[in-house]
């Protein structure tokens, strides 16, 4: 059955009800003309072929590599769809795209892999830049970064397992000078700033890390927000002890919920090292989870900023439920919505053109070192049942309301 909730407005006046339905394309595609929702039907498509994905990705990789001359054609096919150019500066068609229909920007760094001193200076930088933006433009409500932007990974499971050696305390020191730095320049610009979730074998420092930062720069209101992956088994719990730990040290608690993007990597790492997966055994039990954690956040909101980053339908209207029940309203300062740039925009459009605070992520960077991001980007939709499936329905149906105008 369709998911549909009855909603009312912000706009209105009146008690008339209106219907939320992400189903609604004309509502959803309403910023694409005609050629570019015919590109995106084809990328999705192309997509929706697991095997010519794995195949795409084998010859992209092997072309690059080989350095043959295929970035233009990257750029204006699966780059265009889901990044929003390859600087700052070029995203601002992007942003100004979006907030004409009332949806933020996240600036998304999306450069990945490149772990030396060097790399991990110039991404904290780009991060400042990220942060500066933010500040200037109102349609930016988040900044973001990945701690492996800035950490070596290997160091970051080493402080997860035991004590540094010399020579790696200076390294990890260093790095943690460098979140100091930027979460400092969120806090003086009074940006929020997301800080996202990564693999289950460093998540615990990244845990860690992310909570010293809250309790200094949390204490009036939210500026850090950490990032709790709900297809862990021992998520909800951990949701459950920070907010009793911010309750104890008297900060607020910024959470970003989502699925999780890393269940290739987990599965495979516990199969080889033998240990068991910490993920669910099954999609029921991460959309539970999931749930729960909305409405614990929910039942928190004296601690709790809370943003639900999901392509699933049926959390969103979740959410939008329980607020409705509970009076609150809409645009509820504590409460955002996120998607990527390029994906579910059923999802994002609809829920904007009913007032709720919804966000893009937009990814950006050179195309070459984004394109590690792009690869993960296709072999996650690849691996989540339906969902490049869903994404292409609705462009075609899109496509064949256009041809009976």
């Amino acid at each position: 059955m369709q998911a549909i909730l009855y909603q009312m407005t912000l706009n209105t006046s009146s008690n008339e009800l209106k219907k939320l339905s992400f189903e609604d394309t004309h509502i959803a595609f309403a910023s694409k003309n005609n050629f570019a929702l015919q590109k995106a039907y084809w990328i999705f498509a192309i997509m929706n072929q697991n095997w010519i994905v794995k195949l795409g990705t084998f010859f992209i990789k092997l072309f690059l590599f080989l350095h043959f001359p295929i970035k233009k054609l990257i750029k204006t096919t699966i780059f265009q769809q889901f990044c929003g150019g390859e600087s700052i500066e070029d995203c601002e068609n992007t942003i100004q795209g979006l907030n004409k229909v009332s949806i933020g920007t996240i600036l998304d760094y999306s450069v990945e892999g490149e772990e030396n001193e060097k790399s991990f200076l110039k991404t904290k930088n780009e991060i400042l830049r990220t942060i500066e933006k933010a500040h200037q433009e109102l349609s930016i409500p988040f900044a973001v970064f990945k701690v492996t932007g800035i950490f070596s990974s290997e160091l970051l499971e080493q402080f997860q397992t035991g004590p540094l050696d010399e020579e790696d305390e200076q390294s990890f020191t260093l790095s943690k000078e460098y979140m100091h730095e930027i979460c400092q320049k969120a806090f003086d610009l009074q940006v929020r700033l997301f800080i996202d979730a990564e693999e289950s074998w460093i998540q615990n420092s990244i845990d860690l890390l992310s909570y010293e930062m809250m309790e200094k720069f949390n204490k009036n209101e939210v500026i850090m927000y950490n990032t709790f992956q709900m297809y862990r088994v021992d998520m909800l719990g951990n949701l459950s002890n920070a907010i009793k730990s911010a309750k104890d040290k008297n900060y607020f608690l910024g959470v970003k919920l989502v699925r999780g993007a890393y269940l290739e990597k987990e599965r495979q790492r516990s199969h080889e090292e033998n240990y068991s997966e910490p993920l669910h055994k099954s999609k029921h039990d991460t959309d539970r989870d999931f749930n729960a954690a909305v409405d614990l956040c929910l039942q928190n909101l004296e601690t709790v900023y809370f943003c639900v980053g999901t392509h699933n339908e049926e959390s969103c209207l979740h959410l939008c439920d329980k607020m409705n029940a509970l009076g609150i309203s809409n645009n509820h300062k504590q409460i955002h919505f996120a998607q990527l740039l390029g994906m579910s925009d059923n999802i994002s459009y609809n829920l904007a053109h009913f007032g709720y605070n919804v966000a893009k992520y937009v990814p950006y960077g050179p195309v070459e070192s984004v394109m590690p991001y792009l690869f993960r980007r296709a072999e996650e939709n690849s691996s989540i049942a339906g969902q490049t499936s869903r994404e292409f329905a609705l462009i075609k149906k899109e496509v064949n309301r256009r041809k009976l105008l």
